[in-house]
């Protein structure tokens, strides 16, 4: 079955995935909700542990980074709302869905919406230099590099920061479209129509 979704240009969607009767469509494959959650966990691990387990720290730390390099080879060659050509604007296009947003009458996408890309975008360089800048203070032996590990800092809130933000909209694009996008991360499924 194959139905598109009514919007603004870029915002409608052809659906391929749908389970007949159920009024849901699979959006997220499995390897972005395992990749998504396991990103949050790692994170939290190494965020958390930082100098009382350096260990843990630095294993957490690895984990992250080859869950990147994992997502960005999937962004380019996997399912359809996993690449980065699905959900990848322009900063035009990301500023006036904002807009519309605000105005409470942004479009509903199936998968990411333009502020949730660059998000994902932001997220990813972000982690990764945190991941990148550790990795170089664990290559310098130590952790005696004070500057350095001010720039691991840095980004280590900075991602933070940014998590916070990505937990904000999806809370605000949940409410405003009536859908649980965190359920959705955990099955894999959204609901095919809008309300």
């Amino acid at each position: 079955m194959t139905t598109s979704t009514q919007a603004p240009a870029g915002a409608e969607r052809t659906i391929d995935h749908s389970s007949p009767g159920t009024g849901k469509v699979r959006v997220w494959d499995p390897l972005v909700r395992v990749f998504h959650w396991t990103l949050v966990a790692a994170f939290a691990v190494a965020f958390v542990t930082e100098d009382e387990v350096m260990g843990l720290h630095i294993w957490a730390g690895y984990l992250v980074l080859g869950l990147l390099a994992v997502r960005l080879v999937w962004g380019v060659i996997g399912a359809r709302h996993a690449r980065f050509t699905d959900f990848v604007r322009g900063p035009r296009a990301v500023l006036a869905y904002l807009k519309d947003a605000i105005a409470f009458r942004a479009p509903r996408y199936l998968g990411h919406n333009p502020a949730g890309g660059a998000m994902i975008l932001a997220l990813i360089l972000s982690v990764g230099l945190t991941g990148l800048t550790g990795l170089s203070l664990a290559d310098a032996h130590g952790y005696e590099n004070e500057a350095l590990e001010e720039v691991h800092e840095f980004f280590a809130f900075l991602s933070l920061g940014l998590v916070l933000a990505h937990l904000a909209g999806v809370l605000f694009s949940s409410m405003a479209h009536q859908e649980n996008l965190i359920g959705a991360m955990i099955t894999g499924d959204k609901r095919e129509k809008a309300q």
